[in-house]
This record gives structure tokens, C-alpha cells and sequence, in this order.
């Protein structure tokens, strides 16, 4: 019979969809993505390596970087000599760990040649990529002993308690950064060398991470725009998750969870790393978390709150899709004796979104620039769609506006992480499963130390009202020529991070002068301003004075919009952290930045709602704690990718709070051959003759597949066989739509599907 029809699909090696995982091969778990990160290097690495490259995998290697079953190490069997005063301590003498027998680690020199040891094992076994992860150093630690010798060895001066200045802290966080980058460096290296010279094989080396926002507020130093500078990562993985981004922040004065909002700007910083460069970067989802107190509900809820602020930065299309699908697929949550296994629908939906993630590679995206929203009269009509040709939310008025991406940015830098407690601050969070939490009783602590008030209350403001906001590297200023140039509006403060470089404003300076706007906002009340450093040093009694200075206003600058060249440079007199805590004050913020992008033409169309259409797909978010009355509807008909049958919707309402993904009926191409809009499985050999579809359909066994193709005309017959034994399947025919809506039950050992027309 002749073929005249054969769908293609996305190759294992583009490596789009990943997991990582501790456990042996379990068919229960074999989510079918195209690569395994085996996790942790013990006596079953070989064996775990075998099966799974055996189910067609891609094999990677993750362990971490801070932490892990090192005891050999610490006993002293590496090298001969015992190194418990490698771990990290706080002041009281007490261990930062993550579990018994494993502290965390003061990465010495002599750990990262321990580390290159246990890894070389790992690129013996045949792996074709490295990830160590989360290179994390506390800000309460800095207080063992390896610590105050390389304090030594970095500063040549003695060790100073960082509990006992903003100096002594700045400066102490600053070494824990170095510390992990030099370490990263060095294994990056070696081991890429080791696996050239012996195997003659290129070896990748990546560093999964949270993001600068998560390790700011947690309290956490890590090497984030560092990790820039290191040759030998050829990427990371963001690791954000409602683990993460369920985090409290503070926003008029409100203390609670906004896992989409902390989401949209956790991913966001992190595409930043690797933003007009080579390098690559997977969006890590979880279904559930590290907390097992919560309910599967809860769970997904805010599952798809993460799955969507991913979305929303479109020129990242790769993702870690689970970081343990054991403890999905064969957990049971809450944990205890009334915990309860996944629920039916919940898996078959996850695994639809997994493999539709691996379809995120779009050439075409473009965000709504009005509100969908409308009229809640009776005789209300839904707003016809206006969408805009660039990546914004904000659209210009003036034909002189500038044209490029008129997302607003928020300046970051990795020292935000430097000056995070001093003075004996108390910590208000403790640990589960080694994540941070506020603890009990904490929930009306508003302070800056807790929540991270500076950066939320520059961000959360622009954000809930329907602007476009992305945290921006400060310190890619200077790494990057250019790198300012796709932006019209930026905000910054030096009241929570400090410029680790003068150029850094010559820059800046420019980049006003050329035509942009930026906003300081800032009173100079930080006592991080007093510290040893190049301001100080040559006479400026904080950075902000600096960059006034460049910009030609003197080291003062009153509050106000001022012209400069081209462009306007504001100052809002005010310490960020009370945007967050005062109603008032955040309506004010909010008046002056509306009033800075109005001198370059921009309208800020204040809503609630942000829509990001990326190729045949719409993702959508409608964010509460504004405008809550207001009704959203989408025009036209679409397929509900957050529903286990992937339903048929007419104009759906999206409800305050909600998110959503969905297919657009009519980007789907009606032609003579037929189409997987969405399934639940992996799908292999795809083949369409004049009478038949076949194909092959892979995944986790027990769980249902969905599947919804179109086909120009509703199908005779349809046929489902295991291992040569005939299965049940259903199959329900939309005519308005032209798609078949198939379930059958998935199964590792791949279920071979028919369709006659």
C-alpha cells in the first residue's frame, strides 16, 4: 500500500525533555521523555545506566555539588585525612545539613579533587553529560574552620565574624560565591579533559540551579551570573517549582503565597544566563514538592501555575519535566496513613503536558496587547483580539516611540545574595526535606530580612497591573555589548545589591543617553552602602551617587523625571522595601513609572490578564488582587491541555487566578492528512496511507492515554494491540472540530494503534 503521509517527530538527541531519578527502572515511572539524569553515583550506577538506556534514554549524571553520601570523604578514606571541618557552621558551632551524615560542604580544593574522583566513574560508565547541582552556601554559615582559612587565603587578612558587621557579612558572602565557581571551574575542566583524552568524547557539563530570586530570599549564595563567566558549563536547569515559588513575598502590605506571579519572575531571571549566548537552558516543572504535607489538589494547582510561567518566556522550549517521577507516579500524598496515590486523571494529564512541552520550539509567538476582558451586562460580547507583533504587553502611542521590546526590566545582581543578615538577624525559616520554609507562627513577620521586601515591592506592582516585567542582570552590563539594547524602561536600586563595577554606570549612562528611561528608586538608608568598596574608597557615600554623576546630575539628584541626551533618568526617593508594605506608597511607585513610560509614548494598559499566543498555542494568566470583577474571555474554540480529555471549549472564561494552556482550533492546518493535536504518550513510527493511521504509542503503565488527532473525516474503525493481544480503546468523533478523542491504557512496552477511515 502506498504511503502517503508520515508525521515527524522530534528526535531523543534535541534532548527537549528530561527527568532525573535515583531509583532503578520501574515501569511504573516511564514518563517517556528523552533524556535520564541517574542520579547519585553508588554500586547500582552501572546497572541504572544499563536499563535505561536500554528503554531508549539518553543518559545524563546529576549529583550535588553541595551536598550528597560523602562520608568517605569526610572519614578520611579519599585522601588520608578526615574533613568534618569542611562542612558548614553556623555561629553556634551547629551544622547547615541536609540530612543526617550530610552537611553541607565548604567546597575546598581538596573536595573538588574528591568530587573529579567519584565522577570519572560516571564518565566511565558512558554518560554523555554531567549536571552537579545546586551550589549552595548559607548565609547564616561562614564559621568552620576550612571556611576561616580560605577567608585567609581570598582577603590575606584574618577572618571576621560575619555576624558582626554589613561589611564582614558582604565580604563572607562574596568568598562562598568565589568558592563555588572556582570549584565549578575546576570540574568542568578536568572532567571534559579526562573524557577527551581517554574516550576521545566531548563531555557536557551543566549546573541546575535556583534562581537569583529564590537564593536572595532564601538566604542562599551561589555562583548565579558567575556561573556566566565559566567556559567549561554549557548550560543549567532553573530549578523552579512551587517548592520555590510558593514562597511568601509581600505585596501592599499582604503576606501570602503567589506561586505565579514569584514563577513568571523566578524563570524569567533565569533565561538571562544564558540570553544571546550558546548555551542551553531547561525550565524545570515538579508535580508535587518537596513539602509532602500537601494534598494532590494543591499540588496540581500550583503545578500548573509553574507550567505556565515557563511558558510565558518563549525562547526557552526545553524542560526538565520531572525532577522524580517515582515519587509522582508511586507516591502517596499527604504523606502519612491518609495519604493517597495519584489520581487517575491528574497522571493521564501530566503526562499530556510533558510531551507537549517537547512541541514548545515556536517560531512565532506574540503577546495579546489589549485585555480580553469585557463588559459583565448581559448582552456583554468578548473583546475582539488585538495581538501584538513584538514580545510586550505595553504598546506605544507616539509614531517616535521606540520599537524595540518595550518589556520593563528590573535590575538584579548576584550580590543582592551578599547582604542578606548581619547583626545577629535572626533566621525566620527552618527546613523541610532541606528547602526552607516559614516557620510556624512567622506568617505577620513582614520584614525585609524574611521576605525580600526591596525586590518584590519594585516588581509586584508593574506585574499584577499587566506589565511585562523581567528581572535583568546588572553585571551582564559589562559581559555583554548591546545587552541593554531590546529594552526601553529599566528600574534599579542599590538599596538590596550593590554594582560590583564602575563601568557598570558608563554604561548605564550610555545607554540613557542613546534614548532609554531609568528609574532609581532609593534613600540611601541600606548599611550596606558603608562598606569597603570602590564607592567608598574614592569618596561616594553609596553607588547611586556614581551614577547620578555619570549621568551628568552631580552626586545628587532630586525626585523626578530629568531629561539626559535622549533618554530620562528618574529618582523616586524612597527605600523599595516600603513599596512593598504601604498600600499608599505602592499606588504612588506605581503613578511614577506609568508617568516614565508615558515620556516615551507608551500606554500602560492596566489589567489583569497576560496572554502569550507561541505558535498554535495560548497560554494564558488572569492575576488576582486586581480588578477581581472583571470577566476574561477567550474568542474562539480550543483544546483544554489542562484536562484530562483535552475538552473542546467555546470561548472560555478564565477566571481570576487561573491559568491556562491551550490549543487554537483554528492554527490547526484542516488539510487531507491527519495530525496529533495532543496525546499522553510517546509517539513512534506514525504512518498514514490511504485507509489506515498507524502508530506507536509509549508510556508508564496503569496510566490511560488521551489522545486527541484530527482526521478530515470520522474514522471506521479503531484498533489497540499490546504484545499482539488486542486491547480496549475508545473513540469519539467531533465533527465541528475534526478530531477523534482516543483512550486506551499506556504501556512501557509500546501499544500499536490503527485507525481505518
Amino acid at each position: 500500500m502506498k504511503e502517503v503521509a508520515k508525521m515527524e517527530f522530534y528526535n531523543r538527541s534535541e534532548e527537549r525533555t528530561g527527568v532525573q531519578e535515583s531509583q532503578m527502572y520501574n515501569s511504573k515511572f516511564d514518563v517517556q521523555c528523552d533524556f535520564i539524569m541517574v542520579y547519585g553515583i553508588d554500586d547500582t550506577l552501572e546497572s541504572r545506566i544499563a536499563e535505561f538506556k536500554k528503554r531508549g534514554y539518553i543518559i545524563h549524571l546529576m549529583t550535588g555539588v553541595a551536598w550528597g553520601k560523602y562520608v568517605d570523604y569526610l572519614d578520611g578514606e579519599f585522601d588520608g585525612r578526615e574533613h568534618w571541618d569542611e562542612g558548614q557552621k553556623m555561629r553556634d558551632g551547629t551544622d547547615v545539613s541536609h540530612g543526617a551524615l550530610t552537611p553541607y560542604m565548604v567546597p575546598t580544593v581538596s573536595f573538588a579533587n574528591y568530587l573529579v574522583s567519584k565522577l570519572k566513574r560516571a564518565v566511565d560508565a558512558g554518560v554523555e553529560a554531567i549536571h552537579l547541582e545546586e551550589p549552595e552556601f548559607w548565609v547564616k554559615s561562614g564559621y568552620s574552620e576550612a571556611f576561616k582559612r580560605e577567608w585567609g587565603i581570598y582577603y590575606k587578612e584574618p577572618w571576621q565574624d560575619p555576624a558582626e558587621s554589613a561589611e564582614a557579612q558582604f565580604r563572607a558572602s562574596k568568598l562562598k560565591s568565589h568558592m563555588y565557581a572556582r570549584t565549578l571551574d575546576r570540574l568542568s575542566s578536568e572532567l571534559k579533559e579526562y573524557a577527551k583524552v581517554k574516550y576521545n568524547r566531548d563531555l557536557r557539563f551543566y549546573v541546575p540551579t535556583h534562581s537569583l530570586i529564590n537564593y536572595t530570599h532564601w538566604r542562599i549564595v551561589s555562583p548565579e551570573g558567575a556561573l556566566q563567566d565559566i567556559a567549561g558549563v554549557d548550560g543549567y536547569i532553573a530549578q523552579i517549582w512551587t517548592g520555590t515559588s510558593r514562597t511568601k513575598n509581600v505585596y501592599e502590605g499582604i503576606l501570602k503565597e503567589r506561586t505565579f506571579e514569584t514563577a513568571f519572575l523566578e524563570y524569567g531571571v533565569m533565561q538571562e544566563l544564558v540570553r544571546g549566548t550558546e548555551k542551553r537552558m531547561w525550565f524545570l516543572h515538579d508535580p508535587i514538592e518537596d513539602n509532602p504535607r500537601y494534598d494532590w489538589e494543591n499540588y496540581r494547582k500550583n503545578y500548573f501555575k509553574t507550567v505556565v510561567a515557563s511558558l510565558f518566556h518563549p525562547k526557552i522550549y526545553h524542560f526538565e519535566v520531572c525532577p522524580w517521577p517515582n515519587r509522582v507516579m508511586n507516591g502517596k500524598y499527604p504523606r502519612g496513613k491518609d495519604g493517597e496515590p495519584i489520581p487517575a486523571d491528574y497522571a493521564t494529564n501530566l503526562l499530556t503536558i510533558m510531551h507537549t512541552l517537547r512541541d514548545m520550539k515556536q517560531d512565532k509567538y506574540s503577546f495579546d496587547k489589549e485585555s480580553c476582558a469585557v463588559d459583565n451586562s448581559d448582552n456583554a460580547t468578548v473583546a475582539k483580539d488585538s495581538v501584538s507583533k513584538t514580545d510586550n504587553i505595553i504598546t506605544a502611542k507616539k509614531k517616535n516611540a521606540n520599537k524595540t521590546d518595550n518589556t520593563i526590566g528590573i535590575l538584579m545582581a548576584d550580590s543582592g545574595m551578599f547582604q542578606r543578615q548581619f547583626l545577629d538577624v535572626p533566621q525566620e525559616q527552618t527546613l523541610i526535606d532541606g528547602h526552607p520554609v516559614l516557620n510556624d507562627g512567622q506568617e505577620d513577620e513582614l520584614n525585609d530580612i524574611a521576605c525580600f521586601n526591596a525586590f518584590y515591592g519594585l516588581s509586584l506592582p508593574l506585574l499584577k497591573q499587566g506589565l511585562s516585567v523581567r528581572p535583568v542582570q546588572l553585571d551582564n552590563i559589562r559581559r555583554f555589548p548591546n545587552y541593554l539594547k531590546n529594552y526601553n524602561t529599566l528600574v534599579l536600586s542599590y538599596e538590596f545589591m550593590k554594582p560590583e563595577y564602575p563601568d557598570i554606570h558608563n554604561a548605564l549612562a550610555g545607554w540613557v543617553n542613546d534614548g532609554g528611561t531609568l528609574i532609581y528608586v532609593g534613600d540611601g538608608s541600606d548599611p550596606f552602602h558603608d562598606i569597603r568598596h570602590w564607592w567608598t574608597e574614592n569618596g561616594y557615600k553609596n553607588p547611586a551617587q556614581h551614577l547620578f554623576e555619570c549621568c551628568g546630575c552631580g552626586k545628587k539628584l532630586k525626585n523626578g523625571l530629568h531629561e539626559f541626551g535622549k533618554g530620562w533618568l528618574g529618582h523616586m526617593n524612597i527605600a523599595p522595601r516600603d513599596i512593598a508594605l504601604d498600600k499608599n506608597i505602592t499606588n504612588k511607585y506605581r503613578d511614577f513609572v506609568e508617568e516614565a513610560l508615558n515620556t516615551r509614548g507608551i500606554v500602560w494598559n492596566k489589567k489583569s490578564d497576560i496572554i502569550l499566543r507561541r505558535g498554535k498555542y495560548v497560554i494564558t494568566a488572569v492575576m488576582d488582587e486586581y480588578d477581581e470583577d472583571k470577566k476574561y474571555v477567550l474568542k474562539g474554540t480550543y483544546f483544554n491541555l489542562f484536562t484530562p480529555m483535552i475538552d473542546i471549549e467555546e470561548n472560555p472564561e478564565l477566571k481570576t487566578g487561573s491559568v491556562g494552556l491551550y490549543i487554537d482550533v483554528d492554527k490547526i492546518k484542516k488539510t487531507n492528512k491527519s495530525e496529533i493535536i495532543a496525546i499522553s504518550s510517546r509517539v513512534d513510527d506514525f504512518k498514514e496511507t490511504k485507509k489506515t493511521l498507524r502508530f506507536t504509542a509509549t508510556g508508564p503503565e496503569n496510566v490511560m492515554v488521551s489522545a486527541r488527532i484530527y482526521m478530515k473525516n470520522a474514522p471506521l474503525k479503531v484498533k489497540a494491540v499490546l504484545n499482539g493481544n488486542p486491547m480496549e480503546i475508545t473513540c469519539d468523533y467531533d465533527k465541528k472540530t475534526s478530531t477523534v478523542l482516543l483512550r486506551f491504557w499506556n504501556s512501557p512496552d509500546s501499544v500499536q494503534i490503527t485507525i481505518s477511515f
